[in-house]
């Protein structure tokens, strides 16, 4: 997705970076440890290859993923968190731990946040 060139407030930018269908849980599984495109590609159900790719550029553009390319045969490529990615961490589990209680309240009991990480 293309970044707006105004932003109202550096809140709407962060929102930006992170919004999305797939780039939740792709900083999901890249919170737990790197993974190689294809292994991700597998974890995450439902996304074509060609959108993974997409939303890992942008991810890496925005600074909240970090490319590793090794220069072998076949090509490897690796993926992590930045350590600006890794402070998503404590933002979504409050987020989480938010939308929770916003959740009883609205009656859905099956909203759980997670102990750990919830994103």
């Amino acid at each position: 997705m293309k970044k707006k060139e105004n932003y109202l407030c550096a809140f709407e930018y962060a929102i930006d970076c992170i919004n999305g269908k797939w780039k939740g849980k792709i900083l999901k599984y890249l919170n737990e440890r790197t993974y190689r495109f294809n292994e991700l590609h597998k974890r995450i159900s439902g996304i074509t290859q060609k959108m993974l790719s997409q939303m890992l550029k942008e991810l890496e553009k925005d600074g909240i993923v970090k490319r590793k390319s090794f220069n072998t045969i076949p090509p490897k490529v690796e993926y992590s968190l930045t350590k600006e990615g890794k402070e998503l961490e404590k933002i979504f589990y409050l987020l989480g731990q938010w939308g929770e209680k916003l959740a009883k309240k609205n009656d859905l009991e099956n909203v759980k946040c997670a102990d750990t990480i919830i994103f």
